[in-house]
């Protein structure tokens, strides 16, 4: 009898132990898959990268897709494909936007020269329709250009460089920058002083609002800071399907230009509330976008009545 009591009390004992064992293990196993976790969040971290696609409306627009390569080149091939109709990049486009290169387009090579990057693609890049063949060259120059590092691109075609296209003969020049504007609207009475002004509006998607460049090619002989502002909180914008947040009233008192730095000079009519002296995030990213495309400037400083109210950073410093 006292050994069956024996018996019991060693394997009660036993289970005791074994369950104080697991109690010590248990918080260290957690530790470990907290840290499985969080390492498999860093590791599945998303990027994304500017893309110029085709919207509801026709416009070439300013979104973003994700990319998953580092590499300046390799991105490059990613973006291209997400441009190709049917590309292997097709599911990252988002909804309301959609690609122009034509289908069947390839990638020869890429290579950079300085800030310069040459694009090899095959003759399938020619076979758009002629209202889009305009629109494929600026959706290509302006989505590389929005990579780090990269002013220009050059595009050649299976090794020759495409120098005119051929159902409009609208002559390119070799270097494609983005001078050579998107989204292009005309208003010329003279052949002289033509000038070219790029501007960015607020469209929408389903609730979801994203930026649409249009450049405005005229014989305007103001400054383009002035052709900026004046666009942007003209009333007609809204006659047509962008959109502005600037202030009718809003008016430059001055401007000036030192070294990188753009300083403009505002009327208080730029505020969203004069009390708090906010100005709309989407007044100061139109505002800005625009002037990074008209201007060599690295920064914006938004003054209100000669008082600094916000600093916009266009560029890294290199």
């Amino acid at each position: 009898m006292f050994k069956r009591i024996y018996r019991k009390k060693i394997l009660l004992c036993l289970i005791v132990f074994f369950a104080l064992f697991l109690i010590y293990l248990l918080p260290t196993k957690t530790e470990e898959l907290k840290i499985k976790e969080e390492l498999l969040y860093v590791d599945s971290e998303v990027k994304t990268s500017d893309i110029f696609l085709l919207d509801s409306n026709n416009y070439l627009a300013n979104t973003k897709i994700v990319t998953k390569k580092d590499n300046i080149e390799e991105k490059a091939k990613e973006l291209i494909e997400a441009l190709i109709i049917d590309g292997s990049m097709q599911d990252s486009i988002p909804s309301g936007f959609k690609a122009v290169i034509p289908s069947g387009t390839k990638i020869r090579s890429i290579s950079i020269a300085d800030t310069i990057m040459k694009v090899d693609l095959t003759k399938d890049f020619l076979n758009t329709d002629i209202k889009n063949e305009e629109r494929v060259v600026e959706a290509l120059t302006y989505t590389l250009t929005g990579l780090d590092g990269i002013k220009g691109i050059m595009i050649f075609i299976e090794g020759e460089i495409l120098s005119q296209l051929p159902q409009t003969r609208i002559i390119l020049p070799s270097t494609l920058d983005r001078g050579y504007g998107i989204n292009k609207e005309y208003n010329i009475t003279s052949p002289k002083n033509i000038t070219k002004t790029t501007i960015y509006y607020i469209s929408n998607f389903n609730d979801t609002e994203y930026y649409v460049p249009v450049t405005k090619v005229n014989n305007d002989e103001r400054s383009k800071i002035e052709i900026i502002i004046d666009e942007l909180s003209s009333s007609n914008v809204y006659k047509t399907n962008l959109m502005s947040y600037l202030n009718d009233n809003t008016e430059i008192l001055s401007s000036n230009q030192i070294d990188d730095e753009l300083v403009v000079n505002f009327n208080s009519a730029i505020f969203n509330d004069i009390n708090t002296k906010e100005i709309l995030e989407e007044v100061i990213y139109t505002i800005s976008m625009s002037i990074s495309d008209n201007y060599d400037v690295n920064s914006i400083v938004f003054n209100v009545d000669d008082e600094e109210i916000y600093k916009s950073v266009l560029k890294t410093l290199e």
